[in-house]
């Protein structure tokens, strides 16, 4: 096989690569746009969920896990404001915690 036909065969996979890439990238949108919406509905209530697993011990919930959970705090200090606001709380109900 000369130069030539191995370039040329190279060429070829590169299309057929990139036709394929096109081609799933086009299915992943037929099937997931639909559900889009409610992916991310399913992820924000579990981000509340998570929030308020962290926030349990600050809020007066007795929390099992306080221990684990403190290390998370810092990590979602910055996400707080649009939790609290989402649960119906115009203000922050954390004394230590003032967002707004």
């Amino acid at each position: 096989m000369t130069d030539s036909e191995k370039s040329n065969k190279a060429k070829a996979l590169d299309a057929l690569r990139d036709i394929l890439a096109r081609v799933e990238g086009g299915l992943h949108e037929f099937y997931v746009t639909p559900y889009r919406r409610s992916f991310a509905r399913a992820q924000r209530d579990e981000e509340d969920l998570f929030m308020l697993l962290i926030f349990a011990e600050t809020l007066g919930i007795p929390n099992p896990a306080a221990f684990y959970t403190m290390e998370l705090l810092p990590i979602v200090y910055d996400r707080f404001h649009d939790w609290h606001i989402r649960m119906g709380m115009e203000r922050s109900p954390l004394d230590h915690v003032h967002c707004c």
